[in-house]
């Protein structure tokens, strides 16, 4: 068998765009031979995926899946959401989930290689794109985990694009827990309560609300009640426990809980997109460019 050298698998990866691993799969099946290489990848379809690689893949599906005590949020993208409508799709995002949660990756590379029902996620994803015809990318991950004693909610809304899981301590009812993630999707909490927001956030919100307080005119001591004041309804306003609880406005989402016995642990919310920029296309011009061509 050829000696396949590293410079000779990052040239095969700078052409055609995949992985390393499949770089020097490649290599390997035909003994070394860079264009042999090229096109064995072209004939598995793996070149022709990554030549989509520098698309923008801002729309698909957020999925959740629970393994025991082990659960598990998962984000993949598309570049169209007429993606998320494809019932391929719809599997290969569930499956990830699912073999997430089973596996409990460290990492996105850890991820990446765990074997799936089309070979490892990163050969399913490339055999997504080839067939979907669109960039599929596996976006990002978290996965939780709880005692025997605590319950998983999960949550999806709209099939996906937005996906919720929480942790409640002291209680075993999965349809609290679902009710706390149900909320944690419609209202987006940032913390679980104000113990967890960064100090330097508050410092920094702190000063804004000062400075809006003293161009109001009013006096030194009343400008430091009016900081307090609003700086508390800021807390209230990101932190899950402080929320009015959005199925009973009459109560926080904390009260809610603890009428059932029970308090907040974690929680994760993935909004399918978000943070990732958009390129703003006119959908008739794009079809009359493509009738075209």
């Amino acid at each position: 068998m050829a000696k396949i050298s590293a410079k000779l698998v990052k040239e095969l990866r700078d052409k055609t765009g995949v992985g390393m691993m499949d770089a020097k799969k490649a290599l390997v099946e035909v003994e070394g031979d860079m264009e042999k290489a090229v096109d064995f990848l072209r004939e598995k379809g793996m070149a022709k995926a990554a030549k989509k690689s520098d698309r923008i893949a801002a729309e698909g599906l957020s999925s959740v899946a629970i393994s025991g005590n082990t659960a598990a949020v998962v984000e993949i993208n598309s570049e169209t959401d007429f993606v998320s409508k494809n019932e391929k799709f719809q599997n290969l995002v569930k499956e990830v989930a699912e073999v997430v949660a089973k596996n409990k990756p460290a990492d996105m590379k850890e991820a990446m290689a765990l074997e799936t029902s089309n070979g490892s996620i990163e050969e399913a994803l490339i055999g997504a794109t080839q067939v979907i015809g669109e960039k599929i990318s596996f976006r990002r991950f978290e996965v939780l985990e709880k005692t025997d004693d605590a319950a998983f909610g999960a949550y999806l809304h709209m099939g996906g694009s937005i996906a919720a899981l929480t942790v409640l301590d002291g209680t075993t009812d999965e349809s609290v827990a679902k009710d706390v993630a149900m909320h944690v999707a419609a209202i987006n909490p940032r913390y679980i309560n104000d113990e967890q927001i960064p100090q330097d956030e508050l410092e920094h919100e702190k000063s804004v609300l000062t400075e809006q307080a003293a161009s109001e005119g009013k006096p030194e001591n009343i400008v430091q009640k009016m900081v307090e004041g609003r700086l508390n309804k800021f807390k209230a306003e990101i932190c899950l426990v402080d929320q009015p609880y959005v199925k009973d406005p009459d109560m926080t989402v904390g009260k809610y809980v603890a009428s059932k016995g029970a308090t907040v642990n974690a929680f994760v919310r993935y909004e399918v997109g978000e943070g990732i920029e958009k390129r703003e296309e006119n959908f008739a011009d794009e079809v009359r460019n493509q009738a075209n061509q």
